[in-house]
């Protein structure tokens, strides 16, 4: 399956100094974006990667812009918003990747062939770095979800409280 965003950079490009590399994704594409991350828009999405060899890896350094239309968890209201991230993750061969990943390590992205995925790469970053619980600036409960006990343990409460 080819990703929304595929952009192949082949390795051997990859210099000892290391390499710069710009990714934006293409208007038609963001449609697909979207569907992915299960938002109602995405607007842009651009990502630099700076590329250098480390033994058998290749490790990228990212730098992440993407405008989108996200829902709000509060008000249900669709609102812009944007995602600016850095990150670094490390590009290895597949079959290499740790079996015990460490945390606080870059996360491996495992290639096969001569090639990699800088596309899909900046998506997956995007991924990780959207907000799970997307909240329109200013919004706010309504006072009446404020008012007395909240969610299905306040309910129970109040059935033990009747006994």
């Amino acid at each position: 399956m080819t990703p929304e965003v595929h952009r192949p950079v082949a390795l051997d490009r990859i210099g000892p100094q290391g390499t710069a590399v710009p990714v934006e994704a293409a208007a038609a594409e963001l449609a697909g974006v979207a569907a992915r991350l299960g938002v109602p828009a995405v607007h842009a999405v651009r990502c630099m990667f700076k590329l250098r060899r480390i033994g058998g890896i290749i490790e990228a350094e990212g730098e992440l812009h993407a405008r989108l239309t996200q829902v709000c968890v509060v008000s249900l209201d669709e609102f812009d918003g944007t995602v600016d991230d850095r990150f670094t993750v490390h590009f290895v061969p597949a079959g290499t990747e740790d079996e015990e990943p460490d945390p606080d390590a870059p996360d491996q992205v495992p290639f096969e062939g001569s090639a990699i995925d800088l596309g899909e790469a900046a998506v997956e970053q995007l991924a990780l770095a959207l907000d799970p619980y997307p909240r329109r600036p200013g919004a706010e409960l309504p006072t009446e979800a404020l008012d007395g006990p909240q969610g299905s343990f306040a309910a129970l409460a109040a059935l033990r409280a009747k006994q």
